[in-house]
């Protein structure tokens, strides 16, 4: 569990910790099965840029996330840039992140999409100077669908618990998974956004420093 579900976890009624807890626990399905099937071809190097992504977990993550986006008729794709190194020595808040951005492109693009449904993901590493004492990494996540898209009146309120990029939600539960992704940014001191693409759906980035916000870092 990550610190920042606990804090979320604080506010919330026992019905909307519920949810939370199926949120983690898809993600941690989604990571099984990708586990497994790494397993059985195991000693076989995957192919770029899956290669490219250097946390396990992650990696696992993603292949999950794709058997299942293609049970459901939709082309789930690394973008081909995508590099990650191990990141994080705890990788739970880029599990949380990673998984809930998209399962929400895939309510998207299951309740509408501009053609063929899809989903991309972009991951990206890089070094930022921090107080003078050599560089902080930061992760960029951005997943990208061809779904109905966020129009610019909702996209301040977007990640609010509660709020979705689905047109219909049957529960009011539907957009914490948003609201996980907004506390899991906040917490690291990161941020998370979402705009228009071209040609129609959603692009949502997420950045996160890979230490959280108001960590000091021990002198060498």
């Amino acid at each position: 569990m990550t610190e920042c579900t606990r804090v979320l976890r604080a506010g919330p009624q026992d019905s909307d910790a519920d949810h939370i807890r199926r949120h983690e626990r898809r993600n941690a399905l989604h990571t099984l099965v990708g586990l497994l099937e790494l397993a059985e071809h195991d000693g076989t190097d995957p192919e770029p840029p899956l290669s490219r992504v250097e946390q396990p977990l992650l990696r696992a993550l993603l292949v999950g996330k794709t058997l299942t986006a293609a049970r459901q008729g939709v082309r789930l794709r690394l973008g081909e840039e995508s590099a990650l190194r191990q990141g994080p020595a705890r990788p739970d808040d880029l599990l949380t992140v990673l998984g809930n951005l998209i399962d929400n492109a895939l309510d998207a693009v299951l309740e509408h999409s501009h053609g063929e449904p899809w989903i991309e993901v972009e991951l990206r590493e890089e070094g930022e100077e921090h107080d003078g004492n050599g560089e902080d990494t930061v992760v960029e996540i951005r997943v990208t669908d061809n779904g109905p898209g966020v129009p610019p009146g909702s996209r301040r309120w977007i990640f609010g618990s509660g709020a979705s990029t689905k047109r219909h939600t049957d529960s009011r539960h539907g957009g914490l998974g948003l609201a996980l992704v907004r506390s899991v940014a906040e917490h690291r001191g990161g941020t998370a956004t979402v705009a228009a693409r071209e040609g129609g759906g959603a692009a949502f980035t997420v950045r996160l420093p890979s230490r959280p916000r108001g960590t000091e870092r021990r002198a060498s």
